[in-house]
């Protein structure tokens, strides 16, 4: 029975990474080899970060929340935005469309971070001999974080490879782009400051995710309409 507990939160927690390859034009025109580089890119960029975040924030011995600490560790976020710049921009990719190197970055990159973050607290606490919502609670914000980070991606092509996007536009991006990069604050000053139980920061996520998932669809569309 634990076996079979742990089998389904790693299913709910890896596999919708699979179903979205395979189910969309990735699959076809074999980008795998994108999504490697990136997770590799996300990697490195989550050692620096730990670097930097054992370097300047103290540890506090009460779980409480502190606006000084969680400001530095939004900046210290924007690491992440870095990597994914490179990510985008610097890797060498095989030829295909801007689209698909964004899904495709992504895709990756939320992959690598399910993998760092949930696979060794998975493996540990789902094969428990007592039943938890936990671990079907952490798939289903792994599952919040991959459309994130596509929407991430998305947002980063807007910015840093689409030159020909409306003016008009350009603030909307940038915005969205800052209230994703920052979600991981955010979702700590909900369970800190507020404090949300996880059950409802999760519920936060994964709405939060299907909107900003939303607008990005329409920004992209829209920067892909021909200028008249």
């Amino acid at each position: 029975m634990t076996m079979f507990h742990f089998l389904n939160c790693a299913i709910l927690t890896f596999g919708p990474h699979a179903v979205y390859y395979s189910a969309t034009p990735l699959s076809e025109y074999d980008t795998i080899g994108t999504s490697i580089k990136a997770a590799v890119v996300y990697l490195v960029t989550a050692v620096v970060k730990l670097v930097c975040l054992a370097t300047f924030l103290n540890v506090s011995e009460n779980d409480t929340f502190d606006p000084y600490q969680e400001a530095l560790k939004a900046l210290i976020g924007f690491i992440d935005v870095a990597g994914l710049y490179f990510a985008l921009t610097q890797l060498t990719h095989r030829n295909i469309s801007q689209n698909h190197k964004f899904q495709a970055v992504g895709l990756g990159w939320a992959f690598a971070d399910s993998v760092l973050h949930r696979l060794a607290p998975l493996w540990v606490g789902a094969r428990g001999l007592e039943f938890t919502w936990e671990y079907i609670l952490q798939g289903l914000e792994a599952n919040a974080n991959l459309v994130l980070s596509i929407s991430l991606a998305a947002l980063g092509s807007l910015m840093w490879l689409r030159r020909n996007k409306p003016k008009s536009l350009i603030p909307i991006i940038y915005l969205c782009a800052g209230i994703v990069a920052t979600m991981p604050s955010i979702t700590s000053y909900l369970r800190l400051g507020l404090g949300w139980h996880f059950p409802k920061v999760v519920g936060f996520q994964l709405f939060t995710s299907l909107v900003m998932a939303f607008i990005s669809w329409q920004l992209v569309s829209a920067c892909q309409r021909p200028s008249l």
